[in-house]
């Protein structure tokens, strides 16, 4: 029988005992004295930190675990994301993107935990954890393909911008909706527990899961952390408390002593930190993981306080609700960035110097980026239908039908003239023809083919090979339906592709017209 299995026996309570023995409350002491408990007369949780406001060392015991090198790394990746978002946020403002939030004030909460946490560990983000994907080796590049929904998106441009996710830096990709993060994160942590269990040879890992004050009023904050807890699973959960849920300060959004005591509520190893000192997160989450991998797995909470300097997005106007001096005091006074540049500054690793250089190249690449990622096609329409099922249902085909008659109805709202477009088109609607195109946006650099090859006719000679094709192959179905051939004319007369009709079931290949040669028909 398992030993983490209770028989009936081992709970009954024992004659003359002095302890509760109910299965409900074990090792509570009786008491002949009635008193309820005021949390007010607790003291609340300390607030663990290594380095103060002024760049000085608080803890006697504490040096630094690692060397210049990476100390310089974890402050300009912390400079990286502040200067990313402070562009980012003005390019929302021009309309070049839709949405943005930004993470300023909080950038040493998630690069320090990033900093300490293996590959191996799995990662579960909320929407202010840039800094946990820049420390993990997310490229400009990356960052723009997402926010700008291009075709080098990984999510085909489905998701609101900020929503990033990376397979290879083993991070799930980040959802709209609040907190729902967290009880998949207490599952990948129960299946690596499961796993490790079955092959104890196998590298220990843990599961990190990040998440803002507001988000532990929802049932998903507490019911992943009764799971974790009843589980044993080995996860540590990072709470960012940087006081305001979008207008809603904590003060309306709990009366308990933050989110620790909580944590201590579903019997979890907890402990509170100075989220703007890098140095305490480190010195938190690195004994943290120690933990959650002890006696086969266990949850630990760590909160780091800190200050949500920003808006809560693009959309949201903080000074509707407070004041402007508390925001530019807590910039001045008490900035993640500030703090460890004042250490690294006494201790001759940087200087006013090193500052400029750094954010001049910082600005010129993310400038870059974003000119670089305006230019990138976007990915094809039919992406929005991909990857759910193996094969398309009758509601998506459904979908996919409106869609076609949107365009239909709306020709001026879509640009067909793009590649990506005619392909998703044309495989919807089923016409199958061979013609050439020569788009008349200059946003494209080349005049792009479009060929159909007919299987019952010769090839183009040579035959397209994969680095030749810019699409995918596509088998087209029977055109049967007259009034999408009208349609599909009316295309053809609005943007003058002169159409050459070929037979069913063709082969659909787009490539440049540089590389593949055109047969003539």
């Amino acid at each position: 029988m398992s030993p983490s299995i209770r028989l009936a026996s081992n709970l009954s309570q024992r004659p003359d005992s002095d302890y509760v023995s109910f299965p409900g409350a074990l090792k509570s002491a009786f008491s002949n004295k009635l008193a309820f408990q005021h949390p007010q007369e607790w003291s609340a949780l300390p607030t663990y930190r290594v380095v103060d406001q002024h760049g000085a060392v608080v803890d006697p015991t504490w040096t630094p675990d690692i060397p210049e090198e990476k100390i310089v790394k974890l402050y300009t990746d912390m400079l990286y994301i502040s200067i990313l978002d402070i562009i980012m946020f003005d390019a929302q403002r021009q309309g070049r993107v839709s949405f943005y939030m930004v993470s300023a004030g909080e950038e040493a909460a998630s690069v320090g935990t990033s900093s300490v946490l293996e590959m191996e560990d799995t990662l579960f983000c909320q929407y202010r954890e840039q800094g946990v994907f820049r420390e993990r080796g997310f490229t400009t590049k990356q960052f723009m393909s997402q926010l700008f929904a291009n075709k080098n998106d990984p999510g085909k441009g489905r998701q609101m911008p900020v929503h990033y996710g990376s397979t290879e830096l083993n991070i799930h990709t980040i959802s709209s909706t609040l907190g729902t993060q967290l009880p998949h994160a207490a599952g990948n942590a129960y299946a690596q527990k499961i796993r490790k269990l079955q092959n104890p040879e196998s590298k220990s890992a843990v599961t990190a899961a990040f998440f803002g004050e507001g988000a532990a009023s929802t049932g998903d904050f507490h019911a992943a952390l009764n799971i974790a807890a009843t589980r044993s699973c080995p996860i540590i959960f990072i709470c960012r408390n940087n006081g305001f849920a979008i207008s809603t300060p904590t003060l309306d959004q709990y009366r308990g002593d933050g989110i620790a005591s909580r944590g201590m509520g579903y019997g979890i190893d907890t402990i509170r930190v100075d989220g703007n000192d890098i140095w305490a997160v480190r010195e938190a989450v690195k004994r943290a993981r120690e933990l959650a991998l002890e006696d086969d797995g266990k949850p630990v909470l760590i909160e780091a306080m800190t200050y949500r300097v920003s808006h809560h997005s693009t959309s949201d106007d903080s000074f509707a609700y407070r004041a402007r001096v508390e925001v530019e005091d807590w910039k001045r006074r008490d900035n993640p960035l500030t703090r460890l540049r004042k250490w690294m500054e006494a201790n001759g690793m940087w200087d006013d110097i090193k500052e400029k250089d750094a954010r001049d190249a910082m600005r010129k690449e993310i400038l870059k980026g974003i000119s670089e990622s305006e230019k990138e096609k976007k990915p094809p329409l039919k992406a929005m239908f991909d990857d759910t099922y193996e094969e398309l249902t009758p509601d998506l085909k459904d979908q996919m039908r409106k869609l076609r008659e949107i365009i239909e109805k709306y020709p001026d709202e879509y640009d067909v003239r793009a590649p990506e477009y005619l392909i998703d088109i044309i495989s919807c609607w089923g016409c199958v023809s061979f013609w050439k195109m020569r788009p008349q946006s200059q946003s494209h650099a080349a005049p792009y083919d479009v060929l159909f090859v007919d299987r019952s006719q010769n090839y183009p000679n040579p035959l397209p090979t994969p680095n030749d094709i810019d699409g995918s192959e596509v088998l087209l179905n029977q055109f049967t339906d007259s009034r999408l051939m009208r349609t599909w004319q009316r295309f053809v007369i609005k943007f003058g592709i002169h159409v050459h009709p070929l037979e069913a079931h063709d082969m659909l290949y787009v490539a440049k017209s540089t590389t593949v040669p055109i047969p003539k028909v």
